[in-house]
């Protein structure tokens, strides 16, 4: 059986926003999500970033899909990097943590949002 390129072409892209994802939630989601959990003030600065996230990629009229999300957190760490930004090779202190982490974070939320839904 033949299947069409653009079905190959589409799979691909959504394995690798996945993989994308998936590499985020490790380096970042786990460890922040947990502390997020534990953390009322953190978990409210998520939840303004998440709805910076969606605001920014037209969330309330379309749904949001990992590849949007991928894309958005490639993005964000592209420019962060140009401006000199590395990221944190030591544990990352969730009880101060900068725009960028929050907003990756955030990020990691939404994701584990669309795995639930």
């Amino acid at each position: 059986m033949r299947v069409p390129f653009n079905r190959v072409a589409s799979r691909t892209a959504v394995d690798s926003a996945r993989s994308t994802l998936a590499a985020l939630t490790v380096s970042v989601g786990t460890v922040g999500l947990t502390a997020a959990a534990a953390r009322p003030g953190l978990l409210a600065l998520v939840d303004q970033h998440a709805a910076g996230v969606r605001d920014s990629l037209d969330g309330d009229r379309q749904p949001l899909t990992a590849a949007a999300l991928a894309g958005y957190a490639e993005g964000v760490r592209a420019a962060a990097s140009e401006h000199g930004w590395v990221p944190p090779a030591e544990p990352v202190d969730w009880s101060q943590p900068d725009w960028l982490l929050t907003r990756l974070l955030a990020v990691c939320a939404l994701a584990r949002s669309l795995d639930r839904g």
